[in-house]
């Protein structure tokens, strides 16, 4: 085997951001665009103070979100009519194919570490636009 063509570790310094279709902005992070990754996507997120994200679900992968600072509200289910709040420090789980949608609803922004077991960074996001009207913020 040539060693050229060998994987390798790798270090990603979140600078560049995109724009994800759910309408937020996340910074690049390990995935299969930036590194190569074949199972794992994982990047930063800080939502501004007040905003709030699209309805979505992720239709293939699980998510795992660690809360570094500030609160983030999060309502879940068919009709998102669950609703939590994520504390800094904290972690939330989020099931394949599951209906969500996030928001900041402070004054201060909030940022988080975000995981999914899909390593393309936006190929799996469905967004949900009829579900985006249930939650009034």
């Amino acid at each position: 085997m040539n060693p050229a063509s060998q994987p390798t570790c790798q270090i990603v310094k979140p600078g560049n951001a995109f724009d994800g279709k759910q309408g937020l902005s996340y910074f690049q992070g390990i995935s299969a665009e930036t590194v190569g990754s074949h199972r794992l996507c994982m990047h930063l997120l800080t939502m501004p103070a007040g905003a709030r994200a699209r309805a979505h679900m992720h239709e293939a992968h699980e998510t795992a979100i660690y809360l570094l600072s500030g609160s983030a509200h999060t309502w879940y289910g068919a009709r998102l009519e669950n609703h939590v709040v994520l504390h800094a420090g904290e972690l939330m789980y989020i099931p394949a194919g599951v209906p969500h949608l996030p928001a900041n609803l402070s004054n201060v922004p909030c940022t988080a570490i975000i995981a999914r077991t899909d390593p393309n960074e936006q190929e799996s996001v469905v967004l949900l636009p009829d579900l985006d009207g249930l939650v009034e913020i």
